[in-house]
């Protein structure tokens, strides 16, 4: 092929398209080899990695020179023909004819060796830079995609709920407060109770952003900001919700293993695990869970709620997700509707990942009675003029309905199989880490 013909532009991603024809690759180095007369280029672009062969004898001088010197991190431009190599793990390489240097990357400091998960974070945006890293930054945009398809397919609005809120859903001991002119305000933690209006208009709705829990907990499972996928249903009982979130959860694995498969092989994820998360998932009550535990050995007692080590337990008798349901109402929140059968437990359920990833998705069904509402916000000392729009919810035109909230940081951890959620966020915030 002449070497006058003007290249095509394409990427790493799109380079089985261009089978012996002569292209051109825009990205950064790296790393590279050299056995004398012949340099060897990973060249990454965003879209992948490829290796971009040098041969001294087929390229001008300068060409050759200028292989030799780029260094990890420069920035090139690489034009040169797309030749099949079953011996690459992409199954092609590109023979450089021409090279250009952008630009250097003078002594990089996230280079190949090891480094210390602190170094690593302070670094973090160099170290998303990393194959490992962005493979989960790619899984994570699936996982977000999937989710919004399915709920877009399955007749859901998206509604998005404000991030300053006058109240908490929760309570406000977690959350971060702040001024808002002269009146006190927080950073959202959820954006649920948006979404019950919102379900009033809509009847099907979900809300996607983040959210920010003040908790001062170090463990592997929290971020202090993190996203949540929100879908609130009206007419919605509870075994209604619990069919959606099983059905929901699997077409996301399953999407993400359709469209992703490079990427969790490149993180070392065993595929057959995921495949397994099919409907319908195991459900336990929680009077059934503390039994088993108790005979486990574990010593909780009807009434606590469950830490790590005992959801993580639970979990690990299934090979797929597991749903614990009716908890005693005085661990949850406000607003879970009370089983009509057992006043003293709430139509709600946790689902928890295998493989020790604990609570991925929590959800309930609403209290949509007034007066019941109201004798909650007095148990709960909640003021009626902050809450009486929530209030109002159950007085014109109130339906039963439900929803769950399902973290997308610890979803993505336990799909990717990491060991930490804080590489499950581009830029995590963590307990004592703001920076950068």
């Amino acid at each position: 092929m002449s070497q006058t013909k003007q290249p095509i532009t394409t990427t790493i991603n799109q380079i089985h398209q261009h089978i012996d024809q002569f292209v051109r690759l825009q990205g950064w180095i790296y790393s590279k080899r050299s056995s004398g007369k012949i340099q060897f280029l990973q060249l990454r672009d965003g879209s992948g990695v490829i290796q971009c062969v040098v041969v001294k004898s087929e390229v001008p001088l300068e060409v050759f020179s200028t292989s030799e010197d780029v260094a990890q991190e420069s920035a090139v431009i690489v034009d040169g023909i797309v030749r099949k190599d079953s011996r690459s793990s992409l199954g092609y390489e590109i023979n450089v004819q021409d090279l250009i240097h952008v630009s250097n990357a003078p002594d990089y400091p996230v280079t190949h060796k090891e480094h210390g998960i602190d170094f690593l974070l302070d670094h973090r945006h160099l170290w998303i830079r990393t194959p490992r890293q962005r493979a989960i930054l790619k899984v994570r945009a699936e996982v977000l995609r999937a989710m919004s398809n399915y709920l877009d397919q399955n007749g859901f609005t998206r509604v998005d709920p404000p991030i300053l809120t006058p109240t908490a859903a929760e309570g406000t001991t977690e959350l971060f407060h702040i001024q808002y002119f002269d009146e006190e305000a927080y950073l959202t933690q959820s954006g649920q109770m948006y979404m019950e209006a919102a379900a009033m208009a809509m009847g099907k709705v979900y809300s996607m952003g983040p959210t920010f829990r003040a908790e001062r907990s170090k463990t592997r499972r929290h971020l202090i900001e993190f996203w949540m996928i929100e879908p609130e249903m009206a007419y919605f009982t509870h075994e209604d919700n619990l069919n959606l979130q099983e059905s929901f959860l699997s077409a996301v694995v399953q999407q993400v293993l359709e469209h992703c498969e490079v990427e969790l092989t490149l993180l070392g994820r065993d595929l057959d695990r995921l495949r397994a998360v099919q409907p319908p998932f195991p459900r336990m009550s929680y009077d059934e869970a503390v039994l088993w535990l108790q005979k486990q050995g574990r010593d909780i007692q009807w009434g606590e709620d469950f830490g790590a080590p005992d959801e993580t337990e639970l979990a690990n008798q299934f090979d797929r997700p597991v749903f614990i349901q009716r908890y005693p109402t005085k661990v949850k929140a406000f607003y879970m509707q009370p089983d009509p059968e057992r006043p003293e437990v709430a139509l709600c359920a946790d689902l928890l990942a295998p493989e020790g990833y604990g609570e991925i998705v929590g959800g309930s069904e609403r209290i949509h009675d007034y007066t019941l509402m109201q004798e909650r916000f007095s148990d709960y000392n909640l003021p009626n003029e902050a809450y009486a729009w929530y209030l109002d919810l159950r007085k014109y035109g109130s339906v039963p309905h439900s929803g769950f909230g399902i973290g997308l940081e610890r979803t993505v951890a336990w799909i990717c199989g990491l060991e930490h959620v804080r590489e499950a966020a581009a830029f995590p915030r963590l307990l004592y880490r703001l920076y950068p």
